[in-house]
């Protein structure tokens, strides 16, 4: 790989002279848009990954009961066409007719009771629980209504059928079982998958079924790719040879050398992921960790320089995060919650305070960012702490914390594009195998927080809770992510907050 050097004239310069042969591959002439990521999901199935590039992708092919509508926020008819709350924990569905799966099958009742019934089995290991484990189970009331019960009052019910909760082809996924639905996906969404190729990408082509009158409107490009390039030069190089359309993620000082790159549009736009620090509070990693100490979690919070991280890495809009969540979910308060200056000689007097003057070593686990990651690795040594860097792929580093041997994460978490506090708090603090503080009085606060009707009583508890994590160091909030787009100068496209590019409402120009 040529190194891209700093200036867009040198940059543009190094990337004709790789001759990438994928440019033919992409365009407005070849009505094929690709896009490429460092990231893949080691599963296609939406249930079974839980990053970023496997529910974009999730977004395009299959679709959930209902739709929330990006610019209003309203929850609009999709596979269901309407919906009645019989009383607080059931929910009945009338479902649309005339739809059909990529297979051809017909959508019906028993497919939204397949799945969701099987997704709340230990057997089909959905990797993000928290999505579905509201619900107790679905039955069906006729080929085209559903009644699903829930385990408790759940108000941001809605919110989850609009996101992480898509629909399966129940004949067709019974048939083949979950290797063999991995390799040839079925949905209903305006793309169809044609091929996954583990490594390489995805790619998907225009539904020729797809419904009339969808909320998502007429799909406009005849074909989407999906190309996994893990290096972010070669992501770049790509973009300006016509390799590939669009790429996220840009670092800002390139960015800022793309902007005067001819037929390359720059974008940048907050989202509401956050980056955020976990720490083995419990001593599963080490009995004798450090970090079970609260003033060492402490220490650490008051280590790191949030404001110049935003300032100098982050850049775009980001924020600096103070609770557990992102700020503008529903639920979510930084009001009355802990707040951690920044401030080294604290840090160290907490050390002290600790039995740790001298600080400890330690390992650093991370997947993402490496910049990032050694910046606060950087913060961590000025007050002691000698952090090694364990840099892993994600699904990988998931399952390594999941078995109790990390100490600290550098960890993201863009909620599934859920705007409920639950999808934050629910995944790291409700006692499944993510939640590295197992602390009972906090699960219980959440546990009232998530089935709390009453919206001032929801926020009160949220806030309670919100607070007692910030008091105890479990996780320590960096900041909200500000994501760079790049993409050709043919193609219009829109950043939303959610962190979902929608590419099925793209257009060539």
């Amino acid at each position: 790989m040529v190194a891209i050097e700093r200036g867009s004239l040198w940059v543009l310069a190094a990337a004709m002279a790789l001759g990438l042969p994928g440019a033919a591959l992409a365009g407005k002439a070849n009505d094929t848009l690709v896009y490429a990521s460092d990231s893949e999901p080691e599963n296609i199935s939406p249930y079974h990954n839980n990053v970023r590039e496997g529910v974009i992708i999730a977004r395009h092919a299959w679709e959930t009961l209902v739709h929330r509508n990006p610019k209003t926020g309203a929850y609009e008819p999709y596979l269901a066409t309407s919906w009645t709350w019989v009383d607080p924990v059931t929910l009945d569905l009338d479902l649309r007719k005339g739809v059909t799966f990529h297979d051809g099958s017909p959508f019906t009742a028993d497919d939204v009771v397949f799945t969701f019934n099987y997704v709340l089995t230990p057997e089909a290991k959905v990797v993000t629980k928290q999505n579905v484990s509201w619900m107790a189970s679905t039955e069906k009331l006729d080929d085209y209504k559903v009644r699903i019960k829930l385990k408790g009052p759940f108000p941001a019910a809605l919110e989850y059928l609009a996101g992480p909760t898509p629909i399966f082809p129940a004949a067709y996924f019974k048939k083949v079982g979950l290797d063999g639905f991995a390799k040839a996906p079925v949905g209903t969404g305006p793309y169809r998958i044609t091929s996954v190729d583990s490594g390489k990408g995805v790619k998907l082509e225009k539904s020729k079924t797809y419904w009339k009158g969808s909320p998502l409107g007429d799909v406009a490009i005849g074909k989407l790719e999906f190309r996994v390039i893990p290096d972010g030069d070669t992501r770049m190089a790509e973009l300006m040879t016509g390799g590939v359309d669009w790429i996220w993620r840009v670092p800002t000082d390139q960015a800022k050398q793309l902007e005067s790159v001819p037929n390359v549009t720059v974008l940048a736009a907050e989202t509401m992921r956050v980056g955020f620090l976990q720490f083995d509070a419990i001593g599963r990693s080490d009995s004798n960790t450090p970090l079970k100490n609260e003033k060492v979690r402490q220490a650490i919070s008051h280590a790191i320089d949030r404001k110049a991280m935003v300032d100098n890495l982050v850049r775009g809009g980001a924020r600096v995060m103070n609770s557990a969540c992102f700020i503008d979910q529903t639920g979510c308060t930084d009001e009355g919650v802990p707040r951690y200056a920044y401030d080294p000689a604290k840090a160290k007097a907490l050390l002290a305070e600790a039995g740790y003057p001298n600080g400890f070593d330690i390992e650093f686990y991370a997947y993402r960012e490496r910049d990032y990651a050694e910046a606060v690795i950087g913060y961590l040594r000025a007050v002691g702490i000698r952090a090694k860097l364990n840099y892993l792929k994600y699904g990988a580093l998931r399952e390594l914390n999941r078995a109790g041997k990390v100490p600290i994460y550098y960890q993201t978490w863009g909620s599934f594009s859920v705007g409920d506090a639950s999808a934050f708090t629910g995944v790291w603090f409700k006692g499944d195998e993510d939640d590295m503080s197992r602390d009972a009085s906090i699960k219980a606060l959440l546990d009232k927080a998530d089935t709390t009707i009453d919206l001032a009583e929801r926020k009160k508890t949220y806030q309670e809770a919100l607070s007692a994590i910030a008091a105890k160091a479990y996780l320590f909030p960096l900041f909200s992510y500000s994501t760079n787009y790049a993409f050709s100068s043919d193609l219009a496209f829109a950043a939303q907050p959610d962190e979902m590019p929608r590419f099925y409402a793209a257009r060539w120009k």
